[in-house]
């Protein structure tokens, strides 16, 4: 059964960066899309980015988009949400989550209501970035 396992979390300044990883174990991201989502207490989870099977397919949020940037290395079986620019906003419990449906059997992309998070599971356990001075 697939696990995603995520690390890279803490605690930045705005302006700062961090990179976030999330490796999946069990099976291959080569049977999966990837999304990325967050949460703040009280708030919907939201979608800030997808990435599908072969890494050509790539989705941000208008939240994210330009500061944000969402990798994988299929050797690894990871992938990564790398985050520049962070600002005070962007604090939140980060989660990866599959897609089962956008690997190489299915779409082979990331779902086309990406930010839904009704398309993915399992889900990594979630990290916290929280992004204060």
């Amino acid at each position: 059964q697939l696990h995603l396992t995520q690390t890279g979390g803490g605690l930045v300044q705005p302006g700062g960066s961090l990179r976030l990883s999330c490796v999946a174990s069990g099976y291959s991201l080569d049977y999966y899309s990837i999304g990325w989502f967050r949460q703040v207490p009280g708030k919907e989870r939201e979608g800030v980015s997808c990435i599908s099977t072969s890494g050509a397919g790539i989705h941000y949020s208008d939240d994210v988009k330009g500061r944000f940037a969402i990798s994988k290395d299929n050797a690894k079986n990871t992938v990564y949400l790398q985050m520049n620019s962070l600002q005070p906003e962007d604090t939140a419990m980060y989660y990866c989550a599959a897609d089962r449906a956008g690997g190489i059997f299915g779409r082979g992309t990331c779902p086309g209501q990406w930010t839904s998070e009704n398309e993915y599971r399992p889900w990594g356990q979630g990290i916290q970035v929280t992004v204060s001075s």
